[in-house]
């Protein structure tokens, strides 16, 4: 079995999505009835919600959502990624609040649509070093040439845990792996970091990938973090993008051929459950 740790659910009769002008194809509702069809056929047991970047105001309405759809029966939702602003002085107060509540197991903030100086910020670092100590991870989404502001990052926090997200968005479409693979291996040094097998076919050409041409970056990020120190993520309804649920966990089962059922454990359910005590 399969746990998620990557989910994206829209509702944008709630809740308002300013970037999703920007992409047509995920420009409608992506509903948890939706996913769980899919996801149940797939084989996934469970699954976190991430939080999907919607308006700054509308950020503890999302988790909200979230939390009242994990308690339908036999709802897979076991917990939230929440959105948050560490760049902004309300940061700590926010931080309270989540805080009281089981339900949120981390945060992220979007960075790879940000200027690069966003993490760079006195404010925004200081308060990502308040999770120090709480439990809750923070979830990186960077570009290749941005995993250096993600090591900076978990230097200076070394005792908050990050996520990297999507095996650190590499260029797959266009078949770039450098310094994408040095940047993968550098930020892997850092036992505070756990990467995140999650969603590549999205970086991938969605009329002729092969298992093939996903294989270099995932094994790659397994080699770097090793197996007690990687998760897997749909990424749905990203992932539909490169051919959808079904066909990335088809080709995720694919790329692990070979490997012991100990590691397969370990990155399709273990480490999340231990990582987010679930």
């Amino acid at each position: 079995m399969i746990f998620d740790t990557h989910l994206h659910l829209i509702d944008q009769s709630a809740l308002r999505y300013p970037w999703l002008t920007g992409v047509p194809a995920l420009n409608r509702d992506f509903s948890y009835d939706e996913y769980a069809v899919q996801a149940g056929r797939a084989g996934i047991e469970g699954a976190l919600h991430m939080e999907v970047d919607v308006d700054p105001a509308d950020i503890e309405a999302e988790t909200s959502r979230v939390k009242a759809l994990s308690r339908h029966k036999a709802s897979l939702l076991r917990g939230a990624i929440a959105s948050c602003r560490p760049e902004e002085p309300g940061f700590a107060g926010y931080l309270e609040r989540q805080r009281a509540d089981p339900f949120v197991k981390g945060f992220r903030r979007v960075l790879h649509v940000m200027p690069d100086e966003l993490s760079e910020g006195a404010l925004f670092r200081e308060n990502v070093k308040r999770l120090a100590g709480t439990g809750l991870t923070f979830d990186l989404v960077v570009l290749p040439h941005q995993i250096p502001k993600a090591i900076a990052l978990a230097d200076l926090a070394p005792d908050v845990q990050f996520v990297l997200d999507h095996c650190g968005v590499p260029d797959i479409k266009g078949g770039a792996e450098h310094p994408w693979r040095e940047h993968m291996a550098e930020i892997a040094r850092r036992r505070n970091v756990v990467g995140k097998i999650s969603g590549v076919v999205a970086y991938a050409d969605a009329g002729s990938w092969t298992v093939e041409t996903l294989r270099s970056y995932v094994e790659h990020t397994i080699e770097c973090f090793g197996w007690e120190r990687v998760v897997w993520g749909s990424d749905w309804p990203v992932c539909t993008l490169g051919g959808g649920l079904a066909t990335w966990v088809a080709a995720t089962h694919a790329l692990l051929a070979g490997t012991s059922d100990d590691e397969r454990q370990k990155l399709l359910s273990g480490n999340a459950k231990r990582l987010w005590s679930l």
